[in-house]
């Protein structure tokens, strides 16, 4: 199960009453793969399509093709806001990592 947090939630829900589009799902999609492994993107989505698998999670609508789920099934979405910046972070305890190509990737 993909946990989406409550600071999450919150965010999106403000997003989906500004564009006026309180239904679409939250598409995850495989963004690039990096030393780190899968890179993740997010995508506000009204399509489901027949090979997705729909989860929900703090009242957000979580949606992706079944090939993604297989490799991230219990990962989560977070908001941060710190000196950096703000936005959505994606974490998977399940991704690879260390290709070996980076020299220093941890």
């Amino acid at each position: 199960m993909i946990e989406v947090t409550e600071k999450a939630a919150v965010e999106l829900k403000a997003l989906l009453e500004q564009e006026g589009k309180p239904d679409l799902a939250l598409r995850i999609f495989v963004a690039g793969v990096a030393c780190s492994g899968v890179q993740y993107g997010l995508a506000l989505d009204e399509e489901v399509k027949e090979d997705d698998v729909t989860m929900e999670s703090n009242g957000i609508k979580l949606v992706m093709a079944k090939d993604i789920e297989r490799n991230f099934s219990e990962g989560s979405i977070d908001y941060i806001e710190d000196e950096n910046g703000k936005g959505f972070l994606i974490r998977n305890p399940n991704a690879g990592g260390g290709c070996g190509t980076c020299g220093g990737c941890h």
